[in-house]
């Protein structure tokens, strides 16, 4: 009897994951048809991701040294030829984009849940606490973001974490602005009076009924912010302030030898210059197609 009921229970599971897959397959269809653009970008950027994940398996040794094919040009074994050093160019790229995504998913996500909780809790408590909040993003904003994170690296070192924590601040106050307006707006609502005339604590009021109205301004906001982080975090590595070497990334194959060595070999910049202009245009390509898709006052 047992193993029957097992038998119809794991059908059942099965039914209900298949059901959900496609659905998200449908979606994705849907998407791609309603925004070609945005749905070539989903295709190079789920492209990028996967190169990320096995870049192990496609790239040569990125650290490796062979000094006959020192500033050497595309060819059969260097399929985008080879830095001052000898150093694969191709293996190097691909290392890279691994460094580039953990980077930016990392720092958007963190920067985006710390600027929600913040956007959340000023604009659904408001008064001196709102304002004291708000001076504090307010200075955020008011500081160049490639200094603030310059600073921050430089302060406390050299590393893929502090990095990543340097970038997430960047997007900490455009996330809590976007979040409080809307928070400030809902405020005011019949339903948020309701839930507070009932007696409805406070954290179930921002969980059951502030933060699902702002998660698709948060998405759309995190997509936006993927393209700037890409962007921060190759101009810290191309300063000097990215990755300890000998990590590979794209901002740090535009800097040092590349610029010493750049008419001797032009392809040592062009590929990386390629890659990242490339993988930012998509990105924001795809934030703008999920902006019209997800923001409300777009819709037609």
């Amino acid at each position: 009897m047992a193993t029957v009921t097992d038998t119809i229970t794991a059908q059942k599971i099965g039914t209900a994951v298949g059901g959900y897959l496609w659905g998200v397959v449908t979606g994705l269809v849907s998407f791609g048809r309603k925004k070609p653009l945005g749905g070539i970008s989903l295709l190079f950027l789920v492209g990028l991701v996967t190169v990320a994940v096995f870049a192990d398996q496609i790239a040569q040794d990125p650290f490796h040294f062979d000094r006959p094919a020192r500033l050497a040009g595309p060819s059969w074994d260097h399929w985008l030829g080879a830095d001052s050093f000898g150093r694969d160019t191709f293996s190097r790229l691909v290392v890279g984009s691994r460094i580039a995504l953990i980077v930016s998913f990392s720092s958007v996500g963190f920067g985006a849940g710390v600027g929600t909780f913040i956007g959340l809790t000023s604009g659904y408590f408001g008064g001196k606490f709102d304002l004291i909040v708000q001076r504090f993003v307010d200075f955020l904003i008011a500081m160049p973001g490639l200094v603030v994170a310059l600073v921050l690296v430089a302060v406390l070192g050299r590393s893929l974490m502090n990095v990543i924590f340097a970038v997430a601040v960047l997007s900490i106050p455009g996330t809590a602005r976007i979040v409080r307006a809307l928070a400030l707006s809902l405020n005011q609502t019949e339903f948020i009076m309701a839930a507070r005339a009932v007696g409805a604590s406070t954290p179930r009021i921002l969980l059951r009924h502030f933060f699902p109205q702002v998660i698709p301004l948060v998405l759309i906001a995190a997509s936006g912010g993927l393209g700037g982080a890409i962007l921060a975090e190759a101009s810290l590595s191309f300063l000097g302030l990215g990755p300890a070497p000998p990590t590979p990334t794209w901002g740090a194959m535009l800097s040092g030898s590349a610029i010493q060595f750049i008419d001797e070999s032009i392809w040592i910049v062009v590929f990386p210059g390629v890659a990242l202009t490339l993988t930012v245009l998509f990105v924001n390509l795809l934030g703008d197609a999920l902006r019209d898709v997800l923001d409300p006052r777009l819709r037609t």
